[in-house]
C-alpha cells in the first residue's frame, strides 16, 4: 500500500474509532489515546491527522454537512415552507441525517458545552443552516417572529425531539413535528393530506 493510501486509511479508522466510542463512552470521556487504540493505530498516529480531538469532531462535523448537502440536493427537496410538503421534506431529512450521526451530534453537544470555542463552531454551523433556510420562508406570510428566531425556534423543536423521540417510529415523528411546525410558521391549520377521503371512504 502506498504511503497516501496508508495515510487515508488510517484516517479513515480513526474516524470510526471515534464514532464507536462517542456512541459508547460519549465525547467527554474518550480520550485520544482511546481512538487510537481503537483504530488499533500508534498513539502519535493520531496527530499526523488531527490537532486535537476537537478537529476530529469538525471533521465529523463536515461530513454531518456534507450529508444534509445531499439531501437538499435531491429532486424531492422544495424550498418553500408554506406548503407542508416542504416541511415534511426537512423534517424527515433532519430526522434521517440525525441517527445517521447520532454519536456526532451528541458529541457535538458535549463539546460546546466545555469549549468556548467549539462552541463558536456550532453556533457557525447553525447560523449556516439558518442562512440556507431563510429563502425557505419567502411565501410565509404569518411568522410568529423574525425569520431568524422562527428558524430557531422550528430548530430547537427538531433537534429536541429527535433526541428524546428515539423509540416513535420515524413516519409518525415526522407527520407529528410536520404539523406543528406548519402550523407555528404559517399561522394556520394544517391541511389534511391529499389521500385522506381515500382511506375513509
Amino acid at each position: 500500500m502506498k504511503r497516501a493510501e496508508q495515510a487515508a486509511d488510517t484516517r479513515v479508522a480513526l474516524i470510526d474509532a471515534a464514532k464507536r466510542l462517542f456512541a459508547t463512552r460519549g465525547y467527554l470521556n474518550t480520550k485520544i489515546t482511546d481512538i487510537t487504540a481503537e483504530a488499533g493505530r500508534a498513539a502519535g498516529s493520531f496527530y499526523n491527522h488531527f490537532a486535537s480531538k476537537e478537529e476530529l469532531l469538525e471533521a465529523l462535523l463536515a461530513d454531518v454537512a456534507a450529508t444534509g448537502d445531499a439531501l437538499a440536493g435531491t429532486e424531492e427537496h422544495e424550498a418553500d415552507f408554506s406548503d407542508p410538503d416542504a416541511i415534511r421534506y426537512h423534517v424527515a431529512a433532519f430526522w434521517r441525517v440525525y441517527h445517521a450521526h447520532a454519536p456526532t451530534m451528541l458529541a457535538l453537544s458535549q463539546a460546546a458545552l466545555v469549549s468556548g470555542d467549539f462552541a463558536g463552531v456550532v453556533e457557525r454551523f447553525r447560523r449556516a443552516q439558518i442562512d440556507d433556510l431563510t429563502s425557505h420562508l419567502e411565501h410565509v406570510h404569518n411568522l410568529p417572529a423574525t425569520p431568524e428566531a422562527s428558524l430557531t425556534m422550528m430548530g430547537v423543536l427538531m433537534d429536541g425531539l429527535t433526541r428524546v423521540w428515539s423509540d416513535v417510529p420515524e413516519d409518525e415523528a415526522v407527520e407529528a413535528i410536520t404539523r406543528f411546525v406548519y402550523r407555528a410558521l404559517n399561522g394556520r391549520d394544517y391541511p389534511p393530506p391529499a389521500d385522506t377521503h381515500q382511506r375513509d371512504g
